[in-house]
């Protein structure tokens, strides 16, 4: 008797999931269902209601390079459900080679609504964590196209070997030498010890020519010969986590972070403080949600969002 009447509540409640995502605009494919929560009901965040949304963008809301930038299917109809709503959302990416406006073109190509205030990347943050800190002059080791990015935070001049605040390390591919890395290391190697800011932490990417280094070996060789900890602005830490909240004007416990990555993107998240809720597309692998990192939800696409979102009464 008490099967049955568990059954029953179960149908009873994949029912109402059904109306709330007809309600809220989504088209459920067969078979496609929310995954139950794994994560504790002692976490921090259970008081708190989601108010706001992190979204991962390459195979979370877009599918990447590799498809030619198409969207995730419902993942527009997911932006506009936010914006209908009144649910305050940043597009959280890793990227190091392309300032945010370029970032929002090419979603916006890809027919995801967005604008460049849209996007948080690396880069954006590191501009947020200068002025936050009331840091300056600062000397940037990025790619140029990221420049933009770093608008009204007071630049340390080109070659200058002593002065500098902050030094913030990113992706210069080729044009990382030893001159200029060694320029790096004098200028941390000044008194008063400047703010190292790295914008990842990642060993290495795939080129189109094959493997090279990413950020993370040259920020490394810099903590190593200055003794120094460098402040890390690219998932997982969670600084960038804060930072996003803090744009949206909430809390981490208010928000949520929606990513195919269960470590950079979900673990990131809940050790910042928000939730996670990890995507079946994009880099998900089977069982990913079985490993140390239990995220609040588990969902076969962003476009069930809006009913999970509807399920937390938002």
């Amino acid at each position: 008797m008490c099967m049955a009447s568990d059954w029953q509540q179960q149908q009873r409640r994949q029912q109402l999931q059904l109306r709330m995502a007809a309600a809220a605009g989504c088209r459920l494919a067969l078979g496609q269902q929310l995954a139950p929560s794994t994560a504790s009901s002692s976490s921090s965040y259970d008081s708190e209601p989601v108010a706001g949304v992190l979204l991962d963008i390459d195979g979370v809301v877009c599918c990447g390079n590799k498809c030619g930038n198409q969207a995730i299917p419902g993942a527009a109809d997911v932006i506009k459900h936010l914006k209908a709503a009144g649910v305050p959302y940043k597009f959280v990416t890793n990227t190091t080679t392309d300032k945010r406006a370029g970032v929002a073109a090419r979603l916006a190509a890809s027919g995801i609504p967005c604008s460049a205030e849209d996007i948080l990347n690396p880069a954006v943050c590191a501009a947020m964590y200068i002025k936050e800190h009331n840091l300056g002059p600062v000397a940037l080791f990025v790619a140029p196209a990221l420049l933009p990015d770093f608008e009204g935070c007071p630049l340390l001049p080109d070659g200058a070997e002593s002065g500098a605040a902050a030094v913030v390390i990113g992706d210069m591919g080729a044009d990382w030498s030893y001159e200029t890395l060694n320029r790096a290391f004098r200028l941390m190697m000044q008194q008063p010890t400047p703010q190292l800011l790295s914008l990842g932490k990642s060993r290495y990417y795939m080129a189109p020519d094959g493997l090279s280094l990413d950020v993370g070996p040259f920020t490394s060789a810099l903590e190593y010969a200055t003794g120094t900890s460098a402040v890390v602005l690219g998932k997982p830490a969670s600084s960038v986590f804060h930072l996003a909240a803090q744009s949206l004007g909430l809390t981490p416990e208010q928000v949520v972070m929606v990513g195919d990555d269960v470590v950079g993107d979900v673990g990131g998240a809940q050790d910042a403080g928000c939730r996670g809720i990890l995507v079946r597309t994009g880099k998900y692998r089977a069982g990913d949600e079985a490993g140390a990192v239990a995220p609040a939800a588990v969902l076969t696409s962003v476009a069930l969002l809006p009913e999970w979102l509807a399920q937390q009464g938002q």
